[in-house]
């Protein structure tokens, strides 16, 4: 059992969008494991009055401490450990200019990161720290690798969608220098080892898990219209677009009865809004906006389905798991979503949910169709779902999997 503590980290801990990462912080610590927390962006206070509120105000702060403050951490760290932090600088600065992951519009933020990770390693310092493990493979493992190597410690790092797609930033050497990478998915994995091989024990299969005994999976209400709930940050790869158009087609001429609810935020908004407002006066959408995790799940008890018609954006950018699919899930909703390599890993197509080819509307309008008018289909295929998010996404169960990883390593 190691004596030391891990620093975990990732845009901000905590942060409501972010679930996944908090969850597992707890998890661990329940198992018993000494967690430090730190937070690139500012922690979201106020998502509880406990256990989130007490880690938002315990996380270390990094960029949100400012820029004179990183600069004089970083000097101090320099004066005190000279020839540390100038061999970190110059492998930051070498991985700037000279890594074919680096585009020339990012170089300098890759160097600021460096410092950043300097800093971070001078406010940790007496903190016992052995390891760090960050969520999301662009800036906070970019920090975590640098501020890891000042140290003398490893690191590692879970990566997800946004982060090795349209952001992806020394992807490459972050595999080659991790102690390992987990992987949420063993398409993730087959990517990284095409990128970095490794066996596959130094790329694990840990789910973000959701915590099955604190959702309880409640029967689809089946009322007189079927009614459907999106949740997701509304952005082009959801596939909000397609689900409005979808609803529209089906009221337009004259399929059952169903209404469609949409729960978040995004710079789509006021397009989708649009969209709305251009429907058949029978189609029935509503989008909530921003909506917290409680009410979230509260909502999913009050609908049949849950469709997030998930697709690849003209980016690149595209989903690895989404939670919000796993917590549906694990509340008995049959779930639609779209047929991307993750998703298959927790989607089964007509076993625990349906799959459509990404961006289909015409797909899901008829699988839409198909279930309002099967009701019995939507209950057996939700009762499955659940029964698949026991068997493999269970938050517990992917604690002890990284435990597992941890001692493997000697980290616990």
């Amino acid at each position: 059992m190691s004596s030391g503590a891990i620093l975990y980290m990732s845009g901000s801990v905590p942060v409501r969008s972010e679930t996944f990462v908090y969850r597992e912080i707890i998890a661990l610590r329940s198992l018993g494991l000494d967690i430090h927390t730190a937070s690139v962006h500012a922690p979201m206070h106020g998502l509880d009055d406990g256990v989130l509120d007490e880690m938002a105000k315990s996380s270390t702060e990094i960029y949100s401490s400012g820029v004179l403050s990183i600069l004089i951490d970083f000097f101090a760290e320099l004066f005190a450990h000279p020839i540390r932090t100038i061999s970190t600088i110059t492998r930051c600065k070498l991985d700037a200019l000279f890594s074919k992951e680096v585009p020339a519009s990012r170089r300098v933020k890759v160097i600021w990161q460096g410092v950043a990770g300097v800093a971070l390693a001078k406010r940790v310092r007496k903190k016992n720290i052995v390891h760090i493990h960050a969520h999301m493979a662009h800036v906070p493992t970019t920090i975590a690798m640098y501020a890891a190597k000042q140290l003398g410690i490893s690191f590692s790092f879970t990566g997800h969608a946004n982060d090795i797609f349209p952001n992806r930033t020394l992807l490459k050497e972050k595999l080659e220098r991790a102690l390992f990478a987990n992987c949420i998915s063993h398409w993730h994995r087959a990517f990284f080892q095409s990128i970095e091989p490794k066996r596959d024990a130094e790329y694990p299969i840990i789910r973000c898990g959701v915590d099955t005994s604190a959702y309880q999976a409640t029967p689809a209400p089946r009322g007189d219209r079927l009614e459907v709930l999106s949740v997701g940050r509304l952005i082009e790869k959801k596939g909000f677009d397609v689900l409005i158009m979808a609803a529209g087609e089906i009221a337009k001429s004259g399929g059952p009865s169903m209404r469609i609810t949409i729960a978040g935020g995004g710079p789509d908004e006021a397009k989708l809004m649009a969209l709305v407002a251009a429907l058949a006066p029978t189609a029935e959408v509503e989008l909530l906006g921003d909506t917290n995790n409680d009410r979230v799940m509260e909502l999913m008890t009050q609908v049949d389905v849950f469709a997030l018609p998930c697709r690849v954006a003209e980016s690149g950018d595209r989903d690895g798991i989404p939670v919000v699919l796993m917590e549906a899930m694990a509340r008995g909703r049959c779930v639609i979503s779209g047929d991307l390599e993750t998703i298959r890993e927790l989607v089964e197509d007509g076993i625990s949910g349906v799959m459509i080819p990404p961006g289909d509307q015409k797909a899901l309008e008829k699988v839409l169709i198909e279930l309002a008018q099967n009701r019995d289909r939507v209950d057996e295929l939700g009762v499955a779902a659940r029964q698949r998010i026991e068997d493999e996404f269970d938050l517990v169960l992917n604690a002890e999997r990284i435990m597992g990883v941890l001692s493997s390593k000697g980290l616990a």
